[in-house]
């Protein structure tokens, strides 16, 4: 979060990389690289009279610290704070499945789209067809769609978003092959946001390996990028319907505020 100002949030998860002696080997010294993206989403309600530096850096090195611990909550928390999307509340999402093969991919998305996740206006998800159990409600596709329903729903034309996440896997791939997986993500937001990547979105997704299980070759690529749209999907999808909305005057309503 945090529009341009978030960006200080690299340096923090910088700090704890190199203090564990991780990064890229420059001759003597290590230094690690920590790819970012952020949100636009400063008018968000909450105040931002935050001094001289902004609290991002503080922030990406507490998340650092968090991340060895496992499950984590989804909603209105991290990079999910102060998302928006159309018409309520967004958030952070995550999902997962595993290959025929025994790979496992995660997606994990922080929505504050310009556009929709729901039909219409709710309460069934246009991811719904993606959805496991029932982690996003159970509520299924609605038995009929029609040219309202598909009618284009966004904050504003002159506001700004960004949905940003990370699909990640243990299967060992290359840059190539993961520039594959990240465009298959991309699929998946284009599956569960309504528009998706309009002009005034800056839709970023990142992909990534942590190489511990071997590929098989084409076939294990195919399948994970064919997840990795599905896991997105669900992803999405979670991060609004878990969303409780912020405690200011006049702030957008959560999922659950008008369906839960």
């Amino acid at each position: 979060g945090g529009s341009a100002f978030g960006l200080d949030a690299a340096g923090g998860v910088q700090s704890g990389l190199r203090a564990a002696g991780r990064g890229f080997a420059v001759g003597s010294v290590r230094v690690p690289i920590v790819p970012q993206a952020i949100l636009m989403d400063l008018l968000n309600g909450g105040a931002k009279d935050w001094g001289l530096h902004a609290p991002y850096r503080e922030l990406g090195y507490e998340a650092y610290r968090n991340a060895a611990k496992g499950a984590f909550p989804l909603g209105t928390v991290g990079a999910g704070t102060g998302a928006t999307t159309a018409n309520f509340k967004g958030g952070l999402g995550s999902a997962s499945a595993v290959s025929s093969a025994g790979h496992t991919i995660a997606a994990i998305v922080a929505v504050n789209a310009m556009g929709s996740v729901v039909v219409g206006d709710g309460p069934q998800f246009w991811a719904a067809a993606f959805e496991e159990g029932q982690e996003f409600g159970g509520l299924g596709q609605p038995s009929h769609v029609n040219a309202e329903d598909r009618a284009m729903r966004i904050k504003g034309l002159r506001l700004t978003a960004t949905t940003i996440g990370a699909v990640v896997t243990d299967c060992t791939l290359s840059k190539a092959q993961l520039h594959r997986l990240s465009l298959s993500a991309h699929d998946g937001l284009a599956r569960a946001v309504l528009p998706a990547h309009l002009p005034s979105d800056g839709d970023t997704m990142f992909a990534a390996s942590t190489g511990k299980r071997e590929s098989n070759g084409a076939a294990d690529l195919m399948e994970l990028c064919h997840l990795a749209t599905l896991v997105t999907a669900r992803a999405i999808a979670r991060g609004v319907y878990e969303a409780v909305a912020l405690p200011y005057p006049d702030a957008l309503p959560a999922w659950r505020d008008r369906w839960g």
